[in-house]
């Protein structure tokens, strides 16, 4: 495998199944460095596609389900069985 940035999540995959291949090669050789390379992308890649949720603050919590899972404040209310205005301004009060 060429080592490239990765971009998305087939590129994120392809890179998954090159480290697993890879595991285990000792350090400071060729197989050890395309491992900590593949690594180190992989890791950037995943904390800027699934950045880490404070849940113990529900408000990002709910933020991040309503950009991650691309629903509108309304459809959230309407999954979670809350009054749309209510947590409008729950988010809103806590911003």
């Amino acid at each position: 495998m060429e080592i490239r940035p990765i971009r998305n999540d087939d590129d994120h995959a392809a890179a998954l199944r090159e480290i697993e291949k890879l595991w285990g090669a000792a350090a400071g050789t060729e197989e050890g460095d395309k491992l900590d390379i593949l690594s180190t992308l992989v890791e950037k890649y995943e904390d800027t596609r699934w950045p880490s949720v404070d849940i113990s603050d529900p408000i990002d919590l709910l933020n991040y389900a309503i950009e991650e899972f691309g629903h509108s404040q309304a459809e959230l209310a309407e999954l979670l069985a809350l009054d749309h205005a209510r947590l409008n301004c729950s988010i809103a009060a806590a911003l």
